[in-house]
């Protein structure tokens, strides 16, 4: 399919560089087959059906950004890919300054021996730390991630320590925060108890190749990044049960979904799941097991934009973009939301 028939122009001032306060004051945008309506995030519990099960990714991002020298130039890395306990793809800048063999230092007792050299900017890094010692290490030395699309002049600051990490995150690993996630509180998760609507938690590491372009004119050609994912033999079972009851599963955030897509049969029963997935959907992909999605405003010509499309449909996912805009909704991680009917 033409890449460029995902294309759309938005205006950079509706790019948020800081979420809605309280976090369910966002607006919520809901995408039905014939109509679209303007909500905020607190009206959730009136807009699902009772007994939905929602479906949230617990990943908790890990402060990936790191800076360090090797010798007296100045070196930019942001962790994207577990290979091992200390070993981990890399985007560095300026790549063009390093050689296998490198020594990248980022304190006295933290630094990184360049392994291997990728493709644009793409960096192998074998660390001094390993495993939870590296996860302290990262703690004390890096920042959060955010999107290149928010600007920060001195880069991530203590407030989105806070905001860009969901009120699930458990196991770290993601680089990128599965945004959707970001506008639950525990208020509001009480309210959608109250209607009986519940949730399970499945977990996907969100990668940074998340936000890399598609460079190609056919979705045909693109090459779809990988990502860890889990789904515990319980969590399917509690899915499956769910399923079989008639329940409607909601996918909170386009992660959950690829996911939940990945590790389900063409009958649509999901298997417990341990292992990456490159998994790519565009217009024309049968979906197995999700009936409903809740997701953020994505990237013009992006993976995610033509996921979104190939749920809802193409044509209704443009005009419910042009009406958010031209409604001032907020758009990519920190901006409002859309509740997204599937495209029968």
């Amino acid at each position: 399919m033409d890449v460029s028939a995902f294309d759309f122009d938005l205006p950079r001032d509706l790019i948020a560089e800081r979420p809605a306060t309280p976090r369910e004051s966002a607006k919520l945008l809901h995408v039905q087959p014939q109509a679209l309506s303007d909500h905020h995030v607190g009206d959730l519990p009136a807009l699902l059906r009772p007994d939905d099960l929602l479906v949230f990714n617990d990943t908790r991002v890990i402060p990936a950004r790191l800076k360090g020298r090797r010798g007296e130039a100045g070196i930019e890395v942001t962790l994207h890919e577990r290979i091992g306990l200390s070993v981990w793809k890399v985007f560095a800048r300026p790549a063009k300054k390093l050689k296998p063999g490198d020594i990248v230092r980022f304190a006295e007792d933290f630094q990184a021996e360049v392994a291997e050299k990728g493709e644009a900017g793409e960096v192998t890094l074998a660390f001094n730390q390993s495993g939870d010692a590296l996860m302290l290490a990262l703690e004390a030395h890096g920042e959060m991630p955010l999107p290149p699309y928010i600007k920060r002049e001195a880069g991530a600051d203590e407030q989105d320590k806070r905001d860009y990490q969901t009120i699930f995150a458990r196991d770290p690993g993601a680089v990128a925060a599965p945004t959707a996630g970001l506008h639950f509180t525990p208020g509001l998760l009480a309210a959608l108890a109250d209607r009986g609507i519940g949730h399970e938690t499945l977990t996907l590491h969100v990668g940074a190749g998340t936000f890399l372009p598609v460079k190609v004119d056919d979705t045909r050609d693109h090459k779809m990044h990988s990502e860890r994912g889990v789904v515990t033999a319980e969590a399917a079972a509690r899915i499956n049960q769910a399923r079989a009851a008639g329940r409607r599963i909601v996918a909170v955030g386009t992660t959950a979904l690829r996911l939940l897509e990945s590790a389900a049969d063409e009958n649509g029963v999901l298997h417990p799941f341990d292992q990456a997935t490159d998994i790519f959907i565009t217009p024309g992909y049968r979906f197995k097991i999700v009936d409903a999605l809740m997701t953020n405003f994505h990237l013009p010509k992006s993976t995610l934009f033509m996921l979104v499309s190939a749920f809802a449909g193409l044509e209704r996912m443009k005009s419910a973009y042009a009406h958010a805009m031209a409604n001032g909704y907020r758009f990519y991680s920190y901006g409002d939301t859309s509740l997204l009917e599937r495209a029968s």
